[in-house]
C-alpha cells in the first residue's frame, strides 16, 4: 500500500503544480482585430502627414514661388555731409554718409524722387543730432540704419521700402 500512496501523492502533487500554474488565456478576436485596425489606421495618418509636409510640396510649387520673387530695386541717395553733436569743448567731427535705399519694386522710386528733398531734410536734421558716441561699434550703425528706415517710411507713407544700406560712412 505505501507504492500505491506515492503514485497517488504524485498524482496530486502533479495536479496541484498545474492548479497553481496560470492557465494560457487565448485572446478574443475581436481585440486583435481592433489593434490591427488602429496599426493601420496609424499608418494611413503618418502617410498622410509625410506626404502633406514632404512629398506634396514638390518642384512645381517651389519653381511658382521662385518665379514670383522680384529682385529688389536700390535708389542711389545723394551724400550727406553733417557735423556732429559735441558736448562742450570737444573738437568739431564730420559724419559723410553714402545711402542707397533698397526699394520693392520700380514704380516706387518714380514715387520716391518727388520727395527727395524731404528726405535728405529728415536725414540731416536727424545725424546732425548724433554724437560720436552714438555710432560706436556695429550696434551704433544698426540703430542708425532702423533709425533712418523708419524715417524714410515716414516720410513717403503708405509706400514702404525694404531697407536703407550704407554704400560709405566716414567719422572725422
Amino acid at each position: 500500500m505505501a507504492t500505491t500512496t506515492n503514485t497517488l501523492t504524485d498524482a496530486d502533487n502533479a495536479e496541484g503544480e498545474d492548479a497553481k500554474a496560470p492557465a494560457k488565456r487565448k485572446l478574443p478576436s475581436k481585440l486583435v482585430l481592433m489593434a490591427a485596425g488602429g496599426v493601420v489606421a496609424l499608418c494611413l495618418i503618418g502617410g498622410g502627414v509625410y506626404y502633406f509636409f514632404f512629398a506634396g510640396s514638390s518642384e512645381p510649387a517651389a519653381s511658382s514661388a521662385a518665379n514670383q520673387i522680384k529682385p529688389p530695386v536700390f535708389l542711389d541717395m545723394p551724400e550727406v555731409l553733417v557735423n556732429l553733436s559735441n558736448a562742450g569743448g570737444e573738437r568739431t567731427q564730420y559724419l559723410k554718409v553714402k545711402v542707397v535705399l533698397e526699394l520693392p519694386d520700380q514704380l516706387l522710386a518714380a514715387q520716391i524722387q518727388p520727395v527727395m528733398p524731404r528726405l535728405m531734410d529728415t536725414f540731416q536734421t536727424y545725424l546732425r543730432e548724433l554724437r560720436p558716441t552714438d555710432l560706436d561699434g556695429s550696434a551704433g550703425l544698426y540703430r542708425l540704419k532702423e533709425e533712418l528706415t523708419r524715417r524714410v517710411n515716414a516720410a513717403i507713407a503708405p509706400a514702404r521700402i525694404n531697407a536703407v544700406l550704407f554704400k560709405e560712412i566716414v567719422i572725422q
